[in-house]
């Protein structure tokens, strides 16, 4: 990457200019870019909810299980991302008391987690907003070219997932 030098206003601004090493390079630092910048409205959206994005998801997973609770290791399988720490994340959840936890009697090592009236109560409340920021966040985008990207990232996606992913 080349760094143009100028003045203005009596200070030197750098100018990237952009080079990429590889067409994969270009692909790869677009996503990330583009995931930093979505990502920002998003987390504008849930600190005013005190969650996080990965918090949100698991609401949302449990949600749209109920009323079954998920095995807490299934939940983490289903993430969009890793959360290597998917014990703390439930117990700061069902501290607030948005999620419950039950252990089967038969085996104590599996845990079960289930969203509560509270956790619902708080999704319909997040709901709207949510969708606000969707918009801004993809607004722009036809619906042709959002099927269009869903396509192409499931295909990028697709060889990194392990067999058996509900995002295959």
């Amino acid at each position: 990457m080349r760094v143009r030098r100028r003045r203005a206003g009596g200070h030197i601004i750098r100018r990237m200019t952009t080079r990429f090493d590889s067409p994969h390079q270009e692909v790869y630092l677009g996503l990330w870019r583009t995931y930093d910048r979505l990502r920002a409205l998003e987390d504008e959206l849930f600190v005013r909810f005190e969650l996080t994005a990965q918090q949100y998801n698991v609401l949302r997973l449990l949600k749209a299980a109920r009323p079954d609770p998920v095995p807490t290791l299934a939940l983490a399988d289903r993430l969009v991302s890793r959360a290597p720490d998917i014990t703390r994340m439930i117990d700061r959840l069902e501290e607030r008391g948005l999620v419950s936890r039950e252990r089967l009697a038969e085996d104590r090592r599996v845990v079960r987690v289930r969203i509560t009236d509270n956790g619902l109560a708080l999704l319909s409340e997040i709901a709207a907003p949510l969708a606000d920021c969707h918009r801004r966040q993809l607004g722009h985008l036809s619906d042709a070219d959002l099927k269009t990207l869903s396509t192409l990232l499931r295909s990028a996606r697709l060889p990194h997932e392990p067999e058996g992913s509900v995002w295959r």
